[in-house]
């Protein structure tokens, strides 16, 4: 079965000096130990009803890790992907106008890789010519529409000054670079503002998120979300609270 709505995921984060190369949004909610506690909360359960693209590009039930086999070399864990689906298909329950049809499948295409920043992601790099192959692939049968792209990354461009200082035209040129090579000039872009940073210069781009002005680009803030032991990962809770906030902006974004 192929899904309805296709969810992309581009969700990229930290590494850190205790865990190297993992990701928040890659998922590393009960994984900050070097093992994932294989604890998998009710709003990140298996449904039929949600799917995953697999990294051969086929369609199959999603499950945690969400991006296993994607996020490659990292320890995976929870991350926002599951209980983001998970509360859109309660938004079709509830018979809101922006919900999703009942009886609607969800698709969910990760492609995040830890601890990269975001000139890794400009046109013509590897990772994201892999997301635009995926993404491609997701809508390929004609039935499916892509009706959104998540955005979690930036703790790598805390580190140097000079990153920091043009992340937001990197973000720009990033966001442009994918509507046009979709082919989607309105596609919707949900970027998550920093929870945790790895170097000095979190303040310098958060601000620079902020100062992102493209039509249809919404925002959604991590700071204050709970952070494991390790003090740069988002607790499995915490993973689960932003897949629900990354739910509300997109459903308002749809009214």
């Amino acid at each position: 079965m192929a899904p309805v709505l296709v969810l992309l995921l581009l969700l990229s984060s930290p590494s850190s000096s205790s865990w190297p190369h993992q990701s928040n949004m890659g998922g590393r909610g009960g994984a900050t130990n070097g093992t994932w506690d294989g604890v998998v909360p009710p709003d990140c359960a298996p449904s039929p009803r949600i799917l995953r693209l697999s990294p051969l590009l086929r369609w199959e039930e999603a499950r945690e890790p969400l991006h296993a086999g994607i996020d490659l070399h990292n320890v995976l864990g929870v991350g926002p992907g599951m209980p983001f689906a998970h509360a859109l298909l309660r938004s079709g329950r509830r018979r809101r106008p922006a919900g999703v049809p009942p009886h609607a499948v969800l698709g969910l295409v990760p492609c995040a890789q830890g601890a990269t920043p975001i000139a890794n992601w400009s046109r013509g790099t590897p990772l994201y010519d892999r997301m635009l192959a995926r993404a491609r692939a997701a809508v390929a049968n004609g039935s499916s529409r892509l009706a959104a792209l998540l955005w979690y990354q930036g703790e790598a461009d805390t580190i140097r000054r000079q990153d920091a200082d043009v992340y937001t035209s990197r973000m720009e040129a990033f966001v442009r670079d994918v509507r046009r090579d979709l082919g989607m000039p309105d596609l919707l872009v949900i970027q998550v503002g920093l929870a945790t940073g790895q170097g000095k210069f979190v303040d310098i781009v958060r601000k620079a998120q902020r100062r992102v002005s493209l039509p249809n680009v919404k925002y959604v803030d991590a700071k204050g979300l709970p952070v494991a032991s390790d003090y740069t990962h988002l607790t499995t809770p915490a993973q689960v609270q932003l897949g629900k906030m990354l739910a509300a902006s997109y459903l308002a974004a749809a009214l």
